[in-house]
């Protein structure tokens, strides 16, 4: 059995027009790919951790008891008493597209690493096969707390651990491009496997094209870099070969929330059981495109049910 560990925040999520009809649900990007990894996959191959820090409210309560019922492994979600989830609201324009608004600063997961309780957070670590993360999981902690993790996952990376990193670079979480590129810049040489979307990598990098965005990862030593396209599909390079998997086109978009996030819960999944990088893909590509037919970042678990059986 392999052990995936994701590392980030998830938030209560409000979904809909102010004050009109509004859902109140939960989601967070690390968390979202959590949920859809523990989901597809089979608990006796796959051990799906999430490493957060949460409230002692109802609500945190209430987040906690739903990620142990899409089987997600909780025993590293701290409990904050003095804090609670950050939350957001997502609102839609008639595309389906997104935009977000925030509450997030004094979240229990952005003290994380202050917690009392951290130090069995890290030693759950080292028992891991691969860790994940994303640019948001760095961006929300204070800048000496995102420099301590980086050196811990050098010390993760270097007992044998794999590290697995989605850009997924968020300009608001930042105080300028400049600190951002230069904590990316310290971590990237630790990672094995990097999901990025070309969007993000242009907005931040300004590069031109998807070969920049893989010239420029390959100068780090990334063995295995994916770049996604959104409904394009995605560019998979290993050794110096990239491939390109299309996706195919999907009807009556209701919400893109989460389709980045659910593509790579299905790309791990497959590639934790040692598929080729381009079976992995595909996978991604399908669970995204099932996931953008609902709406909010985490839909019904109904409707990924046939995947456990298609993906293992």
């Amino acid at each position: 059995m392999k052990h995936l560990a994701l590392v980030g925040e998830c938030m209560i999520e409000l979904n809909g027009e102010p004050f009109g009809d509004m859902r109140q649900t939960y989601g967070g990007d690390t968390l979202n790919t959590a949920t859809y990894v523990a989901r597809v996959s089979l608990p006796e191959q796959i051990e799906v951790s999430y490493i957060s820090a949460l409230g002692t409210d109802k609500l945190s309560q209430g987040m906690l008891e739903c990620w142990q019922a899409d089987g997600i492994n909780t025993d590293c979600v701290l409990r904050d008493e003095n804090r609670s989830a950050g939350l957001y609201l997502i609102q839609l324009d008639k595309q389906g597209e997104r935009t977000f608004l925030y509450w997030r600063n004094q979240s229990a997961a952005r003290y994380l690493l202050q917690h009392p309780d951290y130090s069995r957070v890290l030693s759950a670590l080292k028992q891991a096969d691969m860790i994940y993360l994303s640019g948001i999981s760095l961006a929300i902690l204070p800048e000496t707390d995102r420099t301590l993790l980086i050196e811990q996952l050098r010390e993760l990376k270097q007992s044998g651990v794999e590290i697995a990193f989605d850009s997924n670079f968020r300009p608001k979480l930042w105080d300028s491009l400049t600190q951002a590129r230069n904590c990316y810049q310290a971590l990237l040489p630790l990672v094995d496997v990097a999901l990025v979307t070309f969007d993000d990598e242009e907005m931040l990098w300004a590069d031109k094209d998807e070969q920049a965005t893989v010239s420029r990862l390959s100068a780090f030593g990334i063995p295995k870099i994916i770049v996604k396209r959104g409904s394009l599909g995605a560019t998979v390079c290993e050794q110096g070969e990239c491939t390109f998997v299309p996706t195919t086109p999907v009807e009556n978009v209701v919400d893109t929330t989460s389709a980045g996030d659910a593509f790579n819960a299905g790309f791990l999944n497959g590639y934790l059981q040692g598929k080729p990088l381009t079976d992995c893909c595909r996978q991604g590509n399908q669970l995204a495109g099932i996931v953008i037919r609902h709406k909010g970042a985490i839909i019904d678990k109904s409707a990924t049910e046939h995947l456990r059986r298609t993906f293992n």
